[in-house]
């Protein structure tokens, strides 16, 4: 468990989410100092949200795209959580002013049709695709919550869902196994502009490789998928960050689908 030394650190980032308070620069000494305790904080916020916010319906996997890493400095992929009151389907209308600074991103999301069994050994994409019901588009609205993230470390923005506020979820496609995710081609567009786009191998070679990172991941941490959960596997394009509050932001995946969301 934990020190009780990193719950002021921890009610920091419930303000950010719930009052809209920004994570200020602080001593990296309070920081958790590895990955490990940074998703062991991870787990300890999702306790102190989960009454606001719902249980968790899902998984969110970032900076598993070379723009990502590049433009995060995080050379890795990083699991986050994602509650089921975040949550909206195939079109949403936010309030822009429920966020500090938000963003969104251009994803493909899998749900997951039977639980996996924890300890599960190494899968091959092929042999993970088998507890996919279906996919579908997403996006992830995710919110700067900090003064300046730069000055944080890896394991702090992990312990915060790595940016995670929100998704919007597509209508999930059942015969997505019809579809070369690989190559088929992902949009981004802000009222009406494109504004980044890439293929499904972006995401560490195929989707399925992203998947399957997270449930090694899971495992070394002893749980795993369960049925209904959802995960959203990681950006194409550069986070957009919103900073009109009116702007509309579709995405598209060809021939799954897409996926819209208005700021007000």
């Amino acid at each position: 468990m934990l020190m009780n030394s990193y719950d002021s650190f921890l009610e920091m980032l419930k303000r950010a989410r719930f009052e809209q308070e920004p994570v200020a620069v602080f001593d990296s000494s309070k920081e958790p100092p590895s990955l490990k305790a940074g998703y062991d904080c991870q787990d300890r916020l999702h306790t102190l949200l989960t009454p606001e916010l719902g249980d968790l319906a899902g998984y969110k996997i970032g900076c598993t795209t070379t723009v990502m890493q590049e433009y995060m400095g995080i050379p890795h992929p990083c699991a986050g959580g994602v509650f089921r009151q975040t949550i909206y389907t195939e079109s949403a209308t936010i309030s822009h002013a429920a966020f500090i600074k938000p963003g969104v991103e251009c994803e493909i999301a899998v749900h997951i049709s039977r639980d996996m069994p924890v300890g599960s050994p190494a899968l091959s994409w092929e042999e993970v695709s088998k507890y996919v019901q279906s996919c579908c588009v997403s996006i992830e609205i995710v919110d700067d919550r900090y003064q300046d993230y730069t000055s944080l470390s890896i394991p702090t923005l992990i312990a915060d869902d790595l940016f995670n506020a929100s998704v919007v979820l597509g209508k999930p496609r059942m015969d997505w196994q019809s579809l070369d995710l690989a190559t088929i081609n992902g949009t981004m567009t802000i009222n009406g502009e494109n504004v980044g786009e890439g293929q499904g191998k972006l995401i560490l070679g195929h989707p399925m490789n992203a998947l399957t990172w997270l449930i090694e991941h899971l495992n070394a941490r002893g749980t795993s998928l369960k049925a209904g959960e959802f995960v959203t596997l990681g950006s194409v394009v550069k986070t957009a960050w919103i900073t009109n509050p009116q702007t509309e932001v579709v995405i598209e995946f060809e021939g799954l689908g897409r996926a819209s969301v208005r700021f007000v």
